[in-house]
């Protein structure tokens, strides 16, 4: 089923531009000149250096547009308003009703609209789209249908979903879509009674792949049940398309999941496909700050939290034109009642999916695993000093890493040290997937990651009569295992423990696993690293056959 969701437009965006004489700090870098950095501001007003000794400089003028490009810079901030930040803002008419953005810290990384940033492409797995929206069409590269009929959205979500990725921005029509180098992918899946495919949303994550998507927003899902199997909804399909775009280094994003949808609320599990290896979990936050109460909870798939209630957005004209007495026509607030005041996971996931566009245009070299660690670490904590007294303090259930922060990723990866990239993903079990540990020696470097990667898996090749010794060390945390498996194995997920024929002793950050291989018993072994507790980080791995 498809999981609507929409925010409440209330709050402002942030400051205008300031005509008025006004008072900005410019924070200078620690190896940069202070007098230097002076002189080069005084194209902006008088420069007082009476903070100078803290690596700061205060300057009169009436805008400092263009200040932080200046060598040297690492900060601005304006001294006449609270807000901690000099950002570009939109000047979209309905940019104003996004409050989302605001929370979401969309525009504040630049002091301007960003010009020159390479394009990426971002596919969206919905109920197709308005190809004529004028806030729309010269953002789409490619749109199809995987079901019957066009790619025209009669039921609205896919292009609702859009508009919040890649609405044109400051082009004087409507709202202001995040990712702003984004080009469109479109892939419709539903059909006309509001049901998903399984096999179109195979074609489609494939088709998105093959078409060089680095980023596929899958706003849709199904039940997970992991107490009662009958109601579960887990498809091998879907798990397979999702590797096969994972494998290809794709982030793929997509919705925790409503409540009111499953049996309960508020319900303990993510759906599908958001419960997968290697997808970006969404669940969704009030205006105020809490966690949305029909938003699912999960301790290890909630990955990010991002505003879910009462967005305006993009709709089919088609659906406006029923309410013609309303000015905003292509948009929510003259939709149904449905998108005027919608709620749900599925329009949290998109501006995640924009985020991660935003950090590959930024940083083009980024690895999918790359991508999403540093969207994910630098949220912000939700807690009860946030808004949510519920939420603990650190990752949780119901708010994962905390609220996205767009600004703090895109510093992250312009001036911060990136994660580890894992290039043997997806090796999460057996398969064409697993990378072999191949020759007589060797060594491999990866990561672990206990809320998207606990396992990972290597085929090894063994001869009988002769002896294998693996050693790994890690900084994971302490619950790092080995395990062996034989030739029989096809999956090391509810194998038989007959077929597992040696482990490390016990679990830790060093680990040793010895086997002598048995006569007769030659064939392609399958080595797991696994961990068992909450951790991330890196291990090197080395092997040895005599």
């Amino acid at each position: 089923m498809i999981r609507t969701a929409a925010f409440l437009a209330a709050a402002a965006l942030l400051a205008p531009g300031h005509a008025a004489a006004a008072r900005f700090a410019v924070g200078v870098d620690p190896g940069a000149s202070v007098p230097r950095v002076a002189a080069d501001l005084k194209t902006y007003g008088h420069v007082s250096r009476d903070l100078a000794r803290m690596r700061v400089l205060v300057v009169d003028g009436s805008s400092v547009r263009g200040v932080k490009r200046i060598d040297g810079v690492r900060w601005v901030e304006w001294l006449g308003s609270r807000r901690r930040s000099v950002a570009f803002t939109p000047t979209d008419p309905l940019a104003s009703k996004q409050w989302y953005l605001q929370q979401d810290h969309a525009f504040d990384f630049w002091p301007d609209l960003p010009v020159g940033l390479p394009e990426v492409k971002v596919a969206i797995v919905d109920s197709g789209i308005d190809l004529t929206h004028p806030d729309l069409a010269s953002r789409i590269l490619l749109a199809r249908s995987f079901v019957s009929g066009s790619v025209a959205d009669t039921q609205g979500h896919g292009t609702f979903v859009a508009g919040q990725i890649s609405a044109a921005v400051n082009n004087a029509e409507g709202i202001a879509g995040i990712a702003i180098p984004a080009e469109l992918l479109v892939a419709k899946v539903v059909r006309a009674d509001g049901t998903v495919s399984l096999e179109a949303e195979a074609n489609a994550i494939r088709w998105a792949v093959d078409q060089g998507a680095r980023v596929i927003n899958l706003s849709l899902g199904g039940l997970r049940d992991p107490k009662n199997p009958s109601r579960d909804t887990y498809s091998p399909l879907e798990a397979a398309a999702v590797d096969y775009a994972a494998a290809n280094g794709v982030v793929l994003v997509a919705a925790l999941g409503n409540s009111d949808q499953a049996p309960t609320s508020p319900w303990p599990y993510a759906s599908y496909p958001s419960a997968l290896p290697h997808v970006v979990g969404v669940s969704s936050l009030t205006q105020g700050g809490s966690v949305s109460s029909f938003s699912d909870r999960d301790l290890v798939y909630n990955d990010i939290a991002a505003p879910g209630e009462d967005i305006v957005s993009t709709l089919p004209r088609a659906m406006t034109r029923e309410n013609p007495s309303c000015l905003d026509q292509g948009y929510s607030d003259c939709g149904p009642a449905d998108f005027r005041h919608s709620q749900g996971t599925s329009f949290a996931a998109p501006q995640v999916s924009a985020a991660a566009a935003l950090l590959i245009a930024q940083r083009p070299s980024l690895s999918a695993s790359q991508t999403v660690t540093t969207l994910e670490r630098a949220a912000d904590d939700v807690n009860a000093s946030t808004g949510c007294s519920s939420c603990p303090v650190s990752r949780d259930a119901l708010s994962g890493w905390g609220r996205l922060n767009i600004a703090s990723a895109l510093t992250a990866v312009t001036k911060g040290s990136l994660p580890p990239p894992d290039r043997f993903e997806t090796n999460d079990d057996v398969g064409a997937h697993a990378p072999r540990l191949a020759g007589a020696r060797g060594n491999r470097v990866a990561t672990l990651d206990y809320w998207d990667d606990q396992t990972d898996v290597y085929p090894i090749e063994l001869t009988a009569r002769r002896r294998l010794s693996i050693s790994l060390a890690s900084d994971v945390g302490t619950s790092v295992r080995l395990r062996l498996w034989s030739p029989q194995t096809r999956s090391v997920f509810g194998a038989a423990s007959k077929l597992e024929v040696a482990r490390s002793k016990q679990v830790g950050v060093k680990q040793r696993l010895r086997y002598f291989v048995p006569a007769g018993e030659s064939g392609r072994y399958y080595l797991q690293v696994t961990m068992s507790r909450p951790g991330a980080g890196a291990y090197t791995l080395n092997w040895a056959k005599r």
